[in-house]
């Protein structure tokens, strides 16, 4: 088995050579400069096991190496992580724009793009943040959750589709219920897979199936039923419901089996949420609870030494807004850029956050009335959540109410103010 080199982290200051390495699904790209800009090594590499013990070989001339590529995350990212590489990454944008450096004519090779990666490194790599590897377990929680994420997409998506072949043959089905989200949904349409099944089953079956699966409300029984008695009254032809029943057995088979899925990272997750030194820091945070707090932890990580100061964590997050200004003009807009996974994760932290806190409802509400937007009033909410958050991940100390509050009045917090004035006003 390949050894990896056990090579530290290096300061900037040791670093003597400098690579770009543009990545690609089955080959790699390297070119190596030197402190003055000369090229001293241009090759590429496969994938592979030979390719990597090939790409350990042409570097190891130079122990002093720094990388730069065009992504922090990804196979090619985790090799030259577990070789202990000092890696930068680079936005996609920056590094078109360090290519066009080279070629301004718009030429666009590998060559050129890890041509502009190294050089940009060689002289601008100062300023920039090495990629610190997380610790095992967070890595391997921030994994989980990011890819539970994508399974809740997918199962979005079959329903999407469901959803749609209903209304081509089943409208009855898709009134009677609203979110097809719920796996009792499913069994319906396997159960009655048709207008026609559903009439001739009759009442009995009706009121079983809504029974058996806890449907039995008195605000929506008498709706469901009449719905179900009159489902074959407006239908499809034969052709579309014969075709269309079979997709819709096939998307809720599907459906199942995903849920299960998703059933089964949820508990993993959670358990190594359970496990991780930093459970009860996360765990502390208003509105968080299960789902969301080891998302939170994924998402950030528990060393503050990865962002250096808050400010940098609300970029990464998106909340933080983005700039520009020439002369007179003087604009402010949502940042893009930045990790959609850390920015969803947040988005729903501040939507839960402002329920489970009065000042967090207080500060949203403030936001509402002046205009802002549902997503916009929540970005801001988690602009300052996040600096509480970079706090607590700074000291090691959870989240605490109380001591919140008096910040708050030590600094003459104007959301306080409107609490004190919301109170007095429901207590007079």
């Amino acid at each position: 088995m390949h050894q990896l080199q056990d090579r530290p982290m290096q300061p900037w200051k040791e670093i003597t050579h400098y690579a770009g390495f543009d990545w690609a699904k089955d080959h790699h790209s390297v070119i190596v400069v030197d402190a003055t800009g000369q090229l001293v090594a241009d090759f590429e590499f496969a994938h592979s096991q030979a390719g990597w013990e090939e790409f350990s070989k042409r570097l190891a001339p130079w122990p002093h190496l720094a990388v730069a590529i065009e992504t922090s995350r990804g196979a090619a990212v985790d090799q030259l992580l577990q070789r202990k590489y000092s890696v930068y990454p680079v936005h996609p944008v920056a590094a078109k724009s360090y290519r066009e450096r080279k070629a301004p004519t718009g030429t666009k090779t590998d060559h050129l793009d890890a041509w502009g990666l190294a050089d940009a490194l060689r002289t601008d790599g100062h300023g920039w943040r090495v990629l610190q590897p997380l610790d095992p377990l967070t890595e391997q929680l921030r994994l989980l959750c990011r890819d539970e994420i994508a399974l809740i997409e997918q199962r979005t998506a079959l329903v999407n589709q469901l959803q749609q072949a209903l209304a081509e043959y089943y409208p009855a089905a898709l009134e009677a219920f609203e979110d097809w989200t719920d796996d009792f949904t499913w069994d319906f349409l396997i159960e009655f897979p048709t207008p026609e099944l559903l009439v001739k089953a009759g009442p009995r079956r009706w009121e079983k199936f809504l029974h058996t699966h806890k449907l039995w409300r008195s605000q929506t029984v008498d709706k469901r039923l009449q719905l179900f008695a009159q489902a074959d009254q407006f239908k499809a032809s034969t052709a579309v419901v014969v075709a269309k029943s079979r997709l819709a057995i096939s998307l809720c088979k599907l459906l199942r089996t995903l849920a299960r899925q998703l059933a089964d990272y949820r508990k993993e997750i959670e358990q190594l949420f359970e496990q991780h030194p930093d459970h009860d820091l996360f765990g502390s945070l208003p509105g968080a609870r299960q789902t969301l707090a080891p998302r939170l932890l994924a998402g950030i990580g528990s060393d503050p030494a990865r962002y250096g100061d808050a400010s940098v964590l609300q970029c990464l997050a998106g909340t933080a807004p983005v700039q520009y200004q020439s002369g007179k003009v003087s604009l402010v807009h949502v940042r893009w850029a930045c990790d959609k996974f850390l920015r969803y994760t947040v988005h729903l932290w501040a939507d839960s956050f402002r329920k489970a806190s009065a000042w967090g409802q207080t500060y949203y509400a403030k936001k509402r009335k002046e205009g802002m937007s549902h997503a916009c009033a929540l970005r801001c909410l988690g602009q300052r959540l996040l600096k509480i958050v970079f706090r607590m991940i700074s000291d090691k100390k959870p989240y605490d109410a109380e001591l919140h509050a008096r910040n708050q009045q030590k600094h003459g917090s104007w959301v306080l103010q409107l609490n004190s004035q919301e109170e007095a006003a429901a207590g007079a």
